[in-house]
């Protein structure tokens, strides 16, 4: 799993240098869940890019680094963040958009030679861990490793 992840992230990292953007893959569920404009807390930055609210704080703290993102007080609340995109990053959107056309298109004719397409394999993953878990599915099975070993 990690070498396939290596392949497809490093091949999406060097399109974006190919395009002369300096911009990492994962920026791309936090810019997608901002470029509508409307502004979001990390919150719900994290239920709209479909991450958990940990990766969604690293990340909007290294966009923000990075001047892709800005950040203000809540209206409603000063400790919440509301976070928006930079000039920065709405400037980059039209060449972000043309990059995430292009990565979908190889995307699809990855599953085009495929026996199966791979987003409907990654899909059909997600839904069974999110079902069990991969943490309770090798727990289960270091107990029925440490019964069969027991019961010889």
């Amino acid at each position: 799993m990690r070498h396939l992840i290596d392949l497809l992230d490093g091949a999406v990292s060097a399109s974006y240098e190919e395009a002369g953007i300096d911009y990492r893959p994962r920026y791309t569920p936090v810019m997608r869940a901002l470029e509508g404009g409307q502004p979001h807390t990390v919150s719900q930055i994290a239920v709209a890019a479909g991450i958990t609210q940990p990766a969604a704080t690293q990340t909007v703290a290294l966009m923000i680094k990075e001047g892709l993102l800005d950040a203000a007080p809540g209206e409603r609340d000063a400790r919440q963040k509301v976070i928006r995109l930079s000039a920065r990053g709405q400037q980059l959107l039209p060449q972000l958009r043309l990059c995430w056309q292009a990565t979908r298109a190889a995307a699809d004719s990855l599953d085009g030679d495929l026996p199966y397409p791979l987003s409907e394999a990654l899909a059909a993953a997600i839904t069974a861990l999110q079902n069990q878990p991969f943490g309770e599915r090798i727990r289960s099975a270091r107990t029925a490793i440490t019964s069969n070993k027991e019961a010889s």
